[in-house]
């Protein structure tokens, strides 16, 4: 009997190698990852977002990783999912829209992947919050998250190298637990 797809969310602020650590995984498991969908739809807008607009890439957000999910084998990785985008609503808007809310009820995780805010905040366009005490912030809604979550979470610090020793670490003891508990 095959053993399920786990679905691993990879959650954390901006600039902490989500997707880095997304695509290495995706390789290193010889599977299919769901790059963030918000940076796309970014890029293509025009002009500043608006808080209607989250709802709009959590559509796309759900849609990449249905899509991910297609041909995905032992584990399929998420670079991001509605929790981010419900962090991002939380932080900016102070609020979260319905919809964002009524669709991540219905989405399932078998584990999330927190990563830290330990590597330097990098310059983007898209980015937002290069202050230590707004990362801090966000890390800590982050923090809450995993901890009322009913899935496994490991928070991934370190260089590059430490991060993926450690996911694969604790990937490796989920999938080994799945196998002998299903």
């Amino acid at each position: 009997m095959k053993s399920p797809i786990l679905r691993i969310a990879i959650i954390g602020p901006e600039s902490t190698g989500k997707s880095t650590l997304a695509a290495a995984l995706a390789n290193r498991y010889r599977s299919k990852w769901a790059p963030e969908y918000a940076r796309a739809y970014l890029e293509k807008l025009g002009r500043p977002y608006e808080q209607a607009d989250l709802i709009e890439i959590a559509r796309g957000q759900i849609e990449k990783e249905e899509k991910a999910l297609i041909n995905a084998r032992d584990f399929v990785f998420f670079d991001t999912n509605l929790e981010v985008i419900k962090v991002w609503s939380k932080y900016i808007y102070d609020s979260i829209p319905d919809p964002i809310l009524h669709w991540h009820k219905a989405r399932h995780y078998d584990a999330y992947l927190l990563t830290n805010i330990d590597l330097p905040w990098t310059f983007d366009p898209l980015r937002e919050h290069p202050e230590s005490s707004d990362r801090q912030a966000i890390m800590e809604m982050y923090l809450q998250i995993c901890r009322n979550a009913e899935v496994p979470y490991k928070i991934i610090k370190g260089t590059e190298q430490e991060r993926m020793e450690s996911a694969i670490s604790f990937l490796d003891a989920i999938k080994k637990s799945k196998e002998t508990h299903p």
